[in-house]
């Protein structure tokens, strides 16, 4: 299979703190891949340092064949034209109606017209469930589910070949996140995108993903497909999953 993304070796120190230790993993074409750990762990430090906003201290981190510490400020641009990034909480432009949260790129780097951004943001729109009753809206007013879809929206804008979510579930109820988890779902089967989901929500990672990946305080405690986490040996991940999960012997990834 293709590999979209190769992190290797993947230090990242601030200060005299060390987020990242020794991170090794490889994300193919077309995956869902999921990070979990808590708090701190250095989840969302790892997506930082891909799309190149942070460097790392040592290590190599080659997103679509090139590494990301050799690109200068073009390239790098270039490159995050291919990423789309769903941020925690969504981050809209609070003073921009939908449309122009979607469309934000082109209206920034382009010289398309506001009807065209504007019929571009409805096709992305409608891709995550929303219509034009939306597009003249402020962030303001939306629910919480239909700000993340909105954001999403936003990702996906460039037909970007990954995207990444942060925390795509957080502050949502338990049925608009299975509906979050669904759209990311259907997203790859649609666009056939490759994904790498920063999240805490135990139910959505192992509800969506090919593989996952577990940190612990900074450094890699286990990487494997659904089943192979459920049925851990390392003692560190069976008591995470326990304080997320209940009892592992009657969860099954197929009833999500």
């Amino acid at each position: 299979m293709k590999k979209v993304v190769e992190v290797e070796s993947l230090y990242l120190s601030i200060g005299d703190r060390q987020i990242l230790k020794n991170i090794d993993f490889e994300v193919f074409e077309g995956e869902i891949f999921t990070i979990i750990g808590g708090s701190g762990s250095g989840k969302t430090s790892i997506t930082k340092c891909i799309v190149g906003l942070w460097k790392p201290t040592s290590g190599r981190v080659v997103v679509f064949g090139k590494d990301i510490n050799t690109l200068n400020i073009t390239e790098l641009d270039i490159l995050r034209k291919n990423i789309g990034y769903v941020f925690q909480g969504a981050a809209l432009f609070d003073s921009l109606k939908v449309w122009e949260n979607v469309g934000f790129y082109y209206l920034e780097r382009t010289n398309m017209s506001e009807k065209e951004v504007k019929d571009l943001a409805l096709e992305k729109l409608k891709l995550v469930g929303l219509n034009e009753d939306v597009l003249d809206l402020y962030p303001s007013e939306l629910s919480g589910g239909m700000k993340k879809r909105v954001g999403i929206a936003r990702a996906i804008a460039t037909d970007p070949r990954l995207v990444i979510y942060d925390e795509p579930t957080s502050g949502l109820d338990p049925i608009t996140s299975r509906m979050i988890d669904e759209l990311i779902l259907s997203l790859r089967e649609r666009t056939g995108t490759t994904s790498i989901v920063v999240s805490h929500d135990l139910v959505s990672a192992f509800g969506i993903s090919d593989r996952l990946m577990v940190l612990k305080d900074g450094e890699m405690a286990q990487i494997g497909t659904p089943q192979d986490i459920l049925s851990s040996n390392v003692p560190f991940v069976r008591e995470f999953l326990k304080k997320g999960l209940g009892d592992l012997s009657k969860v099954k990834t197929a009833a999500f």
